[in-house]
């Protein structure tokens, strides 16, 4: 990593997810050990959410891959994936759960900002919240673009801009009506929470995934399945993201 990553949002990403590491390994455990892809805050099954139907094998890198499950998943679809992550805690816990599982691949300790690849290096990049909303998109994005191949894809899945846009400051639910302005929308931070996250307006982003190189194949919405019967968040209801997505996945391929 770059001297100029370890400072502002890196630094206090990592710190943050290496002392949520311990909170999150029996939901890293459910996921490598279910027999198929879920996706997102209500578990959306791969069936109905179709985040991987351009997938097709090859190198794969996991950018933000936290305890490994979704490397874990390409795997086993034919991939040859390599998990990146910005905490120590979390690749540590992905190793546990590759010894566990007795299903390995390389796990990289690196920012996804300040990737430590060759250009061109994989066939397919993916993120599941991980860099999707931990790293600013602006470098993130050109980077995985530097690292795919000509048309190589990228998915990423994270919180829908309509969600954003309708949290309030303090740890309070969605709510029905706008808390915050869209224009200028980026970097976000909340009370009490030493994290940073980054989210875009969707012109923002089409205009950013454009400069990157990228064609836009998909935005997918994603709504609970109709046998949810919770939300294992409390930042939205159920009620909620029955009438509005709660997240979104963006398909795109480097041209």
């Amino acid at each position: 990593m770059t001297d100029d990553s370890l400072s502002g949002h890196v630094e206090k990403n990592r710190a943050l997810w290496d002392s949520w590491a311990p909170e999150w390994f029996d939901r890293g455990e459910r996921g490598w050990a279910a027999d198929d892809a879920y996706w997102g805050i209500h578990g959306i099954p791969e069936s109905e959410a179709r985040l991987l139907s351009t997938f097709s094998g090859g190198r794969v890198i996991d950018l933000g891959c936290g305890t490994g499950y979704v490397s874990a998943w390409l795997s086993r679809m034919g991939g040859d994936p390599i998990g990146v992550d910005n905490s120590s805690a979390q690749l540590s816990s992905a190793r546990r759960l590759q010894h566990q599982f007795d299903l390995h691949f390389p796990l990289v300790h690196a920012d996804a900002e300040h990737l430590p690849f060759a250009d061109q290096s994989f066939d397919f990049a993916i993120s599941e919240y991980g860099a999707a909303i931990w790293c600013d998109p602006y470098r993130w994005i050109p980077e995985a673009a530097r690292v795919l191949r000509s048309g190589g894809g990228l998915v990423f899945l994270g919180n829908s801009t309509q969600l954003m846009l309708s949290l309030p400051d303090d740890d309070g639910p969605a709510t029905p009506s706008l808390k915050r302005a869209q224009l200028g929308m980026h970097r976000m931070e909340w009370e009490d929470d030493p994290g940073v996250e980054f989210h875009l307006s969707h012109g923002d982003r089409i205009k950013l995934l454009r400069a990157s190189g990228f064609d836009i194949e998909d935005l997918i919405e994603l709504y609970p399945s109709a046998s949810s019967s919770e939300s294992r968040y409390t930042f939205v209801t159920l009620e909620w993201a029955r009438r509005w997505p709660a997240e979104e996945a963006w398909l795109v391929r480097k041209v």
